[in-house]
Protein backbone atom coordinates (compact mmCIF):
# COMPACT_ATOMS: atom_id res chain seq x y z
CA UNK A 1 0.00 0.00 0.00
CA UNK A 2 1.70 3.72 -0.73
CA UNK A 3 -0.53 6.53 0.36
CA UNK A 4 0.16 10.03 -1.21
CA UNK A 5 -1.47 12.83 1.35
CA UNK A 6 -1.73 16.68 1.22
CA UNK A 7 -3.96 18.02 3.66
CA UNK A 8 -3.51 21.21 5.04
CA UNK A 9 -3.66 21.22 8.80
CA UNK A 10 -1.54 22.46 11.61
CA UNK A 11 -0.98 18.57 13.12
CA UNK A 12 -0.07 16.17 10.60
CA UNK A 13 0.71 12.33 11.72
CA UNK A 14 0.59 9.27 9.66
CA UNK A 15 0.54 6.02 10.88
CA UNK A 16 1.89 2.85 9.15
CA UNK A 17 1.97 -1.04 10.38
CA UNK A 18 4.85 -3.09 9.77
CA UNK A 19 3.88 -6.42 7.54
CA UNK A 20 0.76 -5.87 7.22
CA UNK A 21 0.97 -3.01 5.51
CA UNK A 22 -2.12 -1.15 6.59
CA UNK A 23 -1.88 3.20 7.10
CA UNK A 24 -4.09 5.51 8.41
CA UNK A 25 -3.70 9.30 8.69
CA UNK A 26 -4.81 12.19 10.11
CA UNK A 27 -3.41 15.22 8.25
CA UNK A 28 -0.66 16.84 6.64
CA UNK A 29 1.85 19.98 7.81
CA UNK A 30 1.26 23.03 5.56
CA UNK A 31 2.85 22.82 2.22
CA UNK A 32 3.69 19.07 2.82
CA UNK A 33 3.22 15.55 1.19
CA UNK A 34 4.03 12.18 2.85
CA UNK A 35 4.08 9.00 1.19
CA UNK A 36 5.03 5.24 2.50
CA UNK A 37 5.39 1.93 0.79
CA UNK A 38 6.69 -1.28 2.29
CA UNK A 39 9.63 -3.48 0.76
CA UNK A 40 11.23 -6.40 1.13
CA UNK A 41 12.03 -7.87 4.63
CA UNK A 42 9.29 -5.45 6.54
CA UNK A 43 11.02 -2.41 5.56
CA UNK A 44 9.27 0.41 5.52
CA UNK A 45 10.05 3.88 3.46
CA UNK A 46 9.20 6.75 4.51
CA UNK A 47 9.06 9.62 1.89
CA UNK A 48 8.41 13.54 3.17
CA UNK A 49 7.64 16.33 0.88
CA UNK A 50 7.99 19.81 2.68
CA UNK A 51 9.18 23.04 1.20
CA UNK A 52 9.06 24.61 4.85
CA UNK A 53 11.71 22.49 6.00
CA UNK A 54 10.65 21.52 9.15
CA UNK A 55 11.11 19.30 12.11
CA UNK A 56 8.83 16.00 12.07
CA UNK A 57 8.59 13.67 15.06
CA UNK A 58 9.08 9.15 14.31
CA UNK A 59 7.68 7.27 16.87
CA UNK A 60 6.78 3.62 17.24
CA UNK A 61 3.95 1.74 18.79
CA UNK A 62 2.99 -2.13 19.16
CA UNK A 63 -0.63 -1.05 20.83
CA UNK A 64 -1.33 2.48 19.49
CA UNK A 65 -1.81 3.40 23.07
CA UNK A 66 1.86 4.15 23.98
CA UNK A 67 4.70 5.45 21.63
CA UNK A 68 8.22 5.91 21.74
CA UNK A 69 10.33 8.26 20.04
CA UNK A 70 12.43 7.15 17.23
CA UNK A 71 13.89 9.98 15.92
CA UNK A 72 13.29 13.72 15.68
CA UNK A 73 14.11 14.76 11.99
CA UNK A 74 14.41 17.65 9.86
CA UNK A 75 13.75 18.08 6.33
CA UNK A 76 16.69 19.60 4.57
CA UNK A 77 15.89 21.34 0.95
CA UNK A 78 12.22 19.97 0.64
CA UNK A 79 12.84 16.68 1.52
CA UNK A 80 13.78 13.62 3.32
CA UNK A 81 13.41 10.02 3.44
CA UNK A 82 14.26 7.57 5.91
CA UNK A 83 13.48 3.80 5.79
CA UNK A 84 12.11 1.81 9.27
CA UNK A 85 12.78 -1.96 9.91
CA UNK A 86 11.18 -3.84 12.59
CA UNK A 87 13.27 -5.99 14.29
CA UNK A 88 11.20 -7.03 17.09
CA UNK A 89 8.88 -9.28 16.04
CA UNK A 90 5.08 -9.06 15.40
CA UNK A 91 3.55 -6.14 14.55
CA UNK A 92 5.02 -2.76 15.39
CA UNK A 93 2.99 0.64 14.45
CA UNK A 94 4.80 3.91 12.92
CA UNK A 95 3.87 7.49 13.00
CA UNK A 96 5.60 10.79 11.55
CA UNK A 97 3.88 13.72 12.28
CA UNK A 98 4.34 17.59 12.92
CA UNK A 99 4.04 19.36 15.72
CA UNK A 100 4.58 23.73 15.35
CA UNK A 101 5.43 24.11 18.93
CA UNK A 102 8.28 21.35 18.20
CA UNK A 103 10.20 22.91 15.61
CA UNK A 104 14.13 23.26 17.74
CA UNK A 105 16.38 21.79 15.16
CA UNK A 106 18.54 23.71 13.51
CA UNK A 107 20.35 23.84 9.62
CA UNK A 108 24.10 23.58 10.84
CA UNK A 109 26.31 22.88 8.56
CA UNK A 110 27.02 19.14 10.05
CA UNK A 111 23.05 18.23 9.94
CA UNK A 112 22.35 19.98 6.83
CA UNK A 113 24.87 19.28 4.20
CA UNK A 114 27.19 16.46 3.62
CA UNK A 115 30.78 17.80 3.08
CA UNK A 116 33.78 16.13 2.82
CA UNK A 117 36.45 16.47 6.30
CA UNK A 118 38.91 17.72 3.30
CA UNK A 119 37.34 20.31 0.69
CA UNK A 120 36.95 19.18 -2.46
CA UNK A 121 39.78 20.80 -5.07
CA UNK A 122 38.14 23.39 -7.37
CA UNK A 123 40.87 25.98 -6.97
CA UNK A 124 43.63 23.79 -9.08
CA UNK A 125 41.78 21.64 -11.60
CA UNK A 126 44.11 18.99 -13.53
CA UNK A 127 43.78 20.65 -16.66
CA UNK A 128 45.61 19.40 -20.20
CA UNK A 129 48.88 21.11 -21.09
CA UNK A 130 46.44 23.24 -24.14
CA UNK A 131 44.36 24.93 -21.65
CA UNK A 132 47.36 26.90 -20.31
CA UNK A 133 49.01 28.36 -23.67
CA UNK A 134 46.69 30.33 -26.23
CA UNK A 135 44.41 29.84 -27.81
CA UNK A 136 42.32 28.15 -24.45
CA UNK A 137 44.40 30.91 -22.59
CA UNK A 138 42.68 33.38 -23.81
CA UNK A 139 39.22 31.83 -23.80
CA UNK A 140 39.66 31.97 -19.71
CA UNK A 141 36.98 34.39 -18.38
CA UNK A 142 38.04 33.83 -14.74
CA UNK A 143 38.50 37.62 -13.42
CA UNK A 144 41.07 38.91 -10.83
CA UNK A 145 38.74 39.95 -8.92
CA UNK A 146 36.87 36.36 -8.50
CA UNK A 147 39.32 34.00 -8.34
CA UNK A 148 38.06 30.30 -7.74
CA UNK A 149 38.80 28.63 -4.01
CA UNK A 150 38.08 25.73 -2.60
CA UNK A 151 35.91 27.44 0.27
CA UNK A 152 34.48 29.95 -2.51
CA UNK A 153 32.88 27.22 -4.59
CA UNK A 154 31.92 25.00 -1.87
CA UNK A 155 29.29 28.14 -1.17
CA UNK A 156 28.48 28.40 -4.32
CA UNK A 157 27.54 24.66 -4.65
CA UNK A 158 25.31 25.22 -1.72
CA UNK A 159 23.77 28.14 -3.28
CA UNK A 160 23.39 25.71 -6.68
CA UNK A 161 21.24 23.27 -5.23
CA UNK A 162 19.39 25.40 -2.44
CA UNK A 163 15.82 26.04 -2.84
CA UNK A 164 15.75 28.65 -0.74
CA UNK A 165 16.56 30.71 -3.77
CA UNK A 166 13.39 30.74 -5.18
CA UNK A 167 10.24 32.51 -3.45
CA UNK A 168 8.27 29.49 -2.72
CA UNK A 169 11.37 27.03 -2.01
CA UNK A 170 10.56 24.94 -4.87
CA UNK A 171 13.40 25.30 -7.12
CA UNK A 172 17.55 26.12 -7.53
CA UNK A 173 19.61 26.46 -9.83
CA UNK A 174 20.35 23.40 -10.35
CA UNK A 175 16.57 22.20 -11.02
CA UNK A 176 16.76 23.56 -14.59
CA UNK A 177 20.79 22.67 -14.66
CA UNK A 178 20.81 19.37 -14.00
CA UNK A 179 24.02 17.33 -13.49
CA UNK A 180 22.92 14.04 -15.32
CA UNK A 181 22.05 16.50 -17.88
CA UNK A 182 25.54 18.14 -18.46
CA UNK A 183 23.80 20.77 -16.74
CA UNK A 184 21.31 21.58 -19.02
CA UNK A 185 17.46 21.13 -18.68
CA UNK A 186 16.41 17.60 -20.49
CA UNK A 187 12.95 19.78 -21.39
CA UNK A 188 12.45 22.06 -24.25
CA UNK A 189 11.80 25.03 -21.36
CA UNK A 190 12.28 24.75 -18.23
CA UNK A 191 9.43 25.41 -15.25
CA UNK A 192 9.82 28.10 -12.84
CA UNK A 193 8.84 28.58 -9.23
CA UNK A 194 4.85 28.85 -9.73
CA UNK A 195 4.27 26.73 -12.72
CA UNK A 196 5.38 29.28 -15.53
CA UNK A 197 7.03 27.96 -18.98
CA UNK A 198 9.77 30.06 -20.18
CA UNK A 199 10.75 30.92 -23.56
CA UNK A 200 14.08 29.75 -24.24
CA UNK A 201 16.32 26.09 -23.90
CA UNK A 202 18.18 26.24 -20.31
CA UNK A 203 22.22 25.98 -21.68
CA UNK A 204 24.55 23.85 -20.60
CA UNK A 205 27.03 24.98 -18.20
CA UNK A 206 30.41 22.72 -19.22
CA UNK A 207 33.56 24.38 -19.48
CA UNK A 208 31.93 27.70 -19.35
CA UNK A 209 34.98 29.07 -17.32
CA UNK A 210 36.41 29.20 -21.14
CA UNK A 211 34.33 31.52 -23.26
CA UNK A 212 36.04 34.44 -24.65
CA UNK A 213 33.49 37.00 -25.07
CA UNK A 214 32.74 36.04 -21.24
CA UNK A 215 29.05 37.17 -21.74
CA UNK A 216 26.23 35.12 -20.70
CA UNK A 217 22.78 33.77 -21.53
CA UNK A 218 21.92 33.47 -25.06
CA UNK A 219 21.52 36.70 -25.82
CA UNK A 220 24.83 37.65 -24.00
CA UNK A 221 22.72 40.40 -21.94
CA UNK A 222 24.99 39.29 -18.50
CA UNK A 223 28.33 40.96 -19.09
CA UNK A 224 30.14 38.65 -16.79
CA UNK A 225 29.07 35.39 -15.15
CA UNK A 226 29.37 37.61 -11.93
CA UNK A 227 26.24 39.21 -13.16
CA UNK A 228 24.25 36.36 -14.66
CA UNK A 229 23.22 34.96 -11.52
CA UNK A 230 21.05 37.02 -9.63
CA UNK A 231 19.01 37.86 -13.02
CA UNK A 232 17.00 34.16 -12.79
CA UNK A 233 16.89 34.41 -9.33
CA UNK A 234 14.93 38.46 -9.91
CA UNK A 235 12.99 36.61 -12.97
CA UNK A 236 9.15 36.78 -12.60
CA UNK A 237 8.94 33.66 -14.42
CA UNK A 238 12.19 31.70 -13.22
CA UNK A 239 12.73 32.15 -9.16
CA UNK A 240 10.95 34.64 -8.30
CA UNK A 241 12.62 36.55 -5.53
CA UNK A 242 13.59 40.56 -4.58
CA UNK A 243 17.66 40.54 -3.40
CA UNK A 244 16.90 41.69 -0.39
CA UNK A 245 14.70 38.56 0.42
CA UNK A 246 17.63 36.66 -0.82
CA UNK A 247 19.77 38.21 1.49
CA UNK A 248 17.32 37.73 4.53
CA UNK A 249 16.66 34.00 3.39
CA UNK A 250 19.85 33.01 3.08
CA UNK A 251 21.27 35.16 6.57
CA UNK A 252 19.17 33.30 8.30
CA UNK A 253 20.38 29.95 7.91
CA UNK A 254 22.77 29.16 10.77
CA UNK A 255 25.24 27.29 8.12
CA UNK A 256 25.56 29.78 5.97
CA UNK A 257 27.51 31.59 8.48
CA UNK A 258 30.26 29.44 8.29
CA UNK A 259 30.21 29.09 4.16
CA UNK A 260 30.37 32.84 3.56
CA UNK A 261 33.14 33.41 6.27
CA UNK A 262 35.21 30.59 4.60
CA UNK A 263 34.80 31.51 1.62
CA UNK A 264 35.02 35.56 2.14
CA UNK A 265 36.45 36.18 5.61
CA UNK A 266 33.66 37.28 7.28
CA UNK A 267 29.78 36.35 7.67
CA UNK A 268 28.74 39.10 5.73
CA UNK A 269 25.79 37.86 2.96
CA UNK A 270 25.71 40.20 -0.04
CA UNK A 271 24.22 39.81 -3.08
CA UNK A 272 27.39 40.22 -4.34
CA UNK A 273 29.02 37.57 -2.54
CA UNK A 274 25.93 35.33 -3.37
CA UNK A 275 26.91 36.13 -7.45
CA UNK A 276 30.33 35.86 -6.63
CA UNK A 277 30.55 31.92 -4.62
CA UNK A 278 27.95 30.81 -7.63
CA UNK A 279 29.89 32.21 -10.86
CA UNK A 280 33.26 29.94 -8.79
CA UNK A 281 31.32 26.71 -8.64
CA UNK A 282 30.03 26.99 -12.28
CA UNK A 283 33.63 27.73 -13.36
CA UNK A 284 34.48 24.49 -11.00
CA UNK A 285 31.99 22.25 -14.22
CA UNK A 286 35.24 21.34 -15.70
CA UNK A 287 35.09 18.59 -18.56
CA UNK A 288 38.08 17.24 -19.52
CA UNK A 289 38.33 13.34 -19.84
CA UNK A 290 35.84 12.67 -22.51
CA UNK A 291 37.00 10.20 -25.21
CA UNK A 292 38.05 12.84 -27.27
CA UNK A 293 40.47 13.93 -24.24
CA UNK A 294 42.01 10.74 -24.76
CA UNK A 295 42.31 11.52 -28.59
CA UNK A 296 44.22 14.35 -28.19
CA UNK A 297 47.13 12.45 -26.46
CA UNK A 298 46.89 8.88 -28.89
CA UNK A 299 46.35 10.58 -32.50
CA UNK A 300 42.97 9.75 -32.03
CA UNK A 301 43.91 5.81 -32.06
CA UNK A 302 41.25 5.42 -29.30
CA UNK A 303 38.36 5.97 -31.98
CA UNK A 304 36.21 4.32 -34.32
CA UNK A 305 36.05 4.36 -37.78
CA UNK A 306 32.97 6.25 -37.68
CA UNK A 307 33.89 8.16 -35.16
CA UNK A 308 37.31 9.30 -36.46
CA UNK A 309 35.19 9.94 -40.21
CA UNK A 310 33.04 12.32 -37.78
CA UNK A 311 36.09 14.22 -36.46
CA UNK A 312 37.47 14.96 -39.72
CA UNK A 313 34.17 16.09 -41.52
CA UNK A 314 33.67 18.31 -38.03
CA UNK A 315 37.30 20.02 -38.66
CA UNK A 316 36.90 20.19 -42.76
CA UNK A 317 39.24 17.42 -43.50
CA UNK A 318 36.20 15.79 -45.50
CA UNK A 319 33.50 17.48 -47.19
CA UNK A 320 32.87 21.02 -46.79
CA UNK A 321 31.85 21.78 -43.03
CA UNK A 322 32.65 24.61 -41.05
CA UNK A 323 31.81 23.43 -37.67
CA UNK A 324 34.88 24.05 -36.22
CA UNK A 325 34.77 27.54 -37.14
CA UNK A 326 32.07 28.40 -34.73
CA UNK A 327 33.18 25.61 -32.18
CA UNK A 328 37.07 25.69 -32.17
CA UNK A 329 39.91 25.12 -29.54
CA UNK A 330 39.50 22.00 -27.71
CA UNK A 331 36.71 23.52 -26.02
CA UNK A 332 34.51 23.81 -28.52
CA UNK A 333 33.52 27.29 -28.23
CA UNK A 334 33.86 30.37 -30.58
CA UNK A 335 36.51 32.71 -30.26
CA UNK A 336 35.34 37.01 -30.06
CA UNK A 337 32.51 36.01 -32.44
CA UNK A 338 29.03 35.80 -32.17
CA UNK A 339 26.75 34.29 -34.43
CA UNK A 340 23.72 33.52 -36.03
CA UNK A 341 23.29 29.85 -37.61
CA UNK A 342 20.31 30.16 -40.33
CA UNK A 343 17.62 28.74 -37.62
CA UNK A 344 15.13 30.50 -39.36
CA UNK A 345 13.42 33.87 -41.11
CA UNK A 346 11.73 36.07 -40.24
CA UNK A 347 13.62 35.64 -36.72
CA UNK A 348 10.67 34.74 -34.17
CA UNK A 349 13.13 35.60 -31.20
CA UNK A 350 15.83 38.49 -31.85
CA UNK A 351 17.98 37.01 -29.51
CA UNK A 352 20.98 39.76 -29.60
CA UNK A 353 19.07 42.36 -31.34
CA UNK A 354 16.11 41.99 -29.11
CA UNK A 355 18.57 42.90 -26.22
CA UNK A 356 20.84 45.76 -28.38
CA UNK A 357 18.56 47.17 -30.75
CA UNK A 358 20.80 46.11 -33.71
CA UNK A 359 19.25 44.85 -36.90
CA UNK A 360 22.07 43.29 -37.86
CA UNK A 361 22.13 41.25 -34.63
CA UNK A 362 19.00 39.87 -34.93
CA UNK A 363 19.20 36.73 -34.85
CA UNK A 364 22.46 35.80 -33.15
CA UNK A 365 22.96 34.07 -30.07
CA UNK A 366 25.90 32.76 -27.70
CA UNK A 367 27.42 29.34 -28.80
CA UNK A 368 27.78 27.40 -25.76
CA UNK A 369 29.90 24.70 -25.86
CA UNK A 370 29.67 21.39 -27.38
CA UNK A 371 31.26 19.17 -24.56
CA UNK A 372 28.88 17.04 -23.26
CA UNK A 373 26.85 17.73 -26.18
CA UNK A 374 25.26 14.19 -26.00
CA UNK A 375 23.72 15.20 -22.62
CA UNK A 376 22.12 18.05 -23.16
CA UNK A 377 18.57 18.18 -25.54
CA UNK A 378 17.22 19.54 -26.42
CA UNK A 379 19.17 21.74 -29.24
CA UNK A 380 19.22 25.15 -29.83
CA UNK A 381 18.12 28.35 -27.61
CA UNK A 382 14.26 27.37 -28.56
CA UNK A 383 14.84 23.29 -28.03
CA UNK A 384 13.88 22.73 -31.39
CA UNK A 385 15.64 20.23 -32.08
CA UNK A 386 15.25 17.11 -29.62
CA UNK A 387 18.05 15.01 -30.59
CA UNK A 388 21.59 15.02 -32.48
CA UNK A 389 20.64 13.32 -35.71
CA UNK A 390 18.10 16.25 -35.92
CA UNK A 391 20.57 19.15 -35.35
CA UNK A 392 23.21 17.82 -38.01
CA UNK A 393 20.21 16.78 -40.36
CA UNK A 394 19.36 20.38 -40.17
CA UNK A 395 23.11 21.61 -40.91
CA UNK A 396 23.39 19.18 -43.78
CA UNK A 397 20.24 20.38 -45.38
CA UNK A 398 18.06 23.12 -43.68
CA UNK A 399 20.23 26.32 -43.02
CA UNK A 400 17.57 29.09 -43.71
CA UNK A 401 19.22 32.08 -45.65
CA UNK A 402 18.88 35.43 -43.87
CA UNK A 403 20.41 38.79 -43.37
CA UNK A 404 22.16 38.21 -40.48
CA UNK A 405 23.93 34.48 -42.05
CA UNK A 406 26.95 34.21 -40.19
CA UNK A 407 29.81 33.58 -42.86
CA UNK A 408 30.85 29.86 -42.40
CA UNK A 409 27.92 29.55 -43.49
CA UNK A 410 27.88 31.48 -46.31
CA UNK A 411 29.11 29.88 -49.68
CA UNK A 412 31.19 31.47 -52.00
CA UNK A 413 28.84 33.80 -54.22
CA UNK A 414 26.70 34.79 -51.31
CA UNK A 415 23.91 31.65 -51.27
CA UNK A 416 23.90 29.20 -48.50
CA UNK A 417 26.71 26.62 -47.47
CA UNK A 418 24.63 23.28 -46.44
CA UNK A 419 26.97 20.42 -45.95
CA UNK A 420 25.09 17.66 -47.64
CA UNK A 421 26.06 14.75 -46.02
CA UNK A 422 25.23 11.51 -46.97
CA UNK A 423 23.30 9.32 -44.59
CA UNK A 424 26.63 7.56 -43.38
CA UNK A 425 28.51 11.08 -42.63
CA UNK A 426 25.94 12.36 -41.06
CA UNK A 427 25.63 9.26 -38.49
CA UNK A 428 30.05 9.58 -38.63
CA UNK A 429 29.54 13.29 -37.43
CA UNK A 430 26.74 11.99 -34.27
CA UNK A 431 29.25 9.51 -33.15
CA UNK A 432 31.77 12.05 -33.46
CA UNK A 433 29.63 15.01 -31.25
CA UNK A 434 29.55 11.56 -28.50
CA UNK A 435 33.21 11.18 -28.27
CA UNK A 436 32.79 14.89 -26.28
CA UNK A 437 30.74 12.92 -23.28
CA UNK A 438 32.36 13.37 -20.04
CA UNK A 439 30.63 10.63 -18.12
CA UNK A 440 32.94 11.85 -14.75
CA UNK A 441 31.19 14.72 -14.66
CA UNK A 442 27.42 13.62 -14.31
CA UNK A 443 29.32 11.15 -11.53
CA UNK A 444 31.31 13.64 -9.72
CA UNK A 445 30.44 14.00 -5.98
CA UNK A 446 32.07 17.83 -6.15
CA UNK A 447 29.64 18.82 -8.67
CA UNK A 448 26.54 16.94 -6.68
CA UNK A 449 23.62 17.97 -4.77
CA UNK A 450 25.24 18.48 -1.02
CA UNK A 451 22.04 18.48 0.72
CA UNK A 452 21.26 16.20 3.57
CA UNK A 453 18.07 14.06 2.56
CA UNK A 454 18.58 11.18 4.93
CA UNK A 455 19.12 7.58 3.90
Amino acid sequence: MKSNLKIPALLAAITFVLNHMTACADNVAPSAALSLAQTNGGVFSLNISNAGDQVWIIQSSSNLASWTTVETLKVFNGSYHRSYTNATGGNLFYRAFYNPANQNITDTTTNALSLPATSYNYSAPVLPASFSVNPILAEDNMPASNITTDAGATLGRVLFYDKRLSTNQSISCASCHQQAHGFADPRQFSVGYNGSIGTRHAMGLSNARWYQRQSFFWDERAATLEDQPLQPIQNPIEMGMTLDALTSRIAAEPFYTNLFTAAFGSPDITTNRIADALAQFVRSIVSTQSKYDIGVTNNFTNFTAQEYLGYQIFFGQVGNATCSVCHSTDNFVPTTTINNNGLEFPFVDLGVGGVTGIPQQNGLFKVPSLRNVELTAPYMHDGRFTNLDEVVAFYSTGVVNNPNLSPPLRAPGGGVLRLNLTTNQQAALVAFLKTLTDTNLVSNPALSDPFNYGN
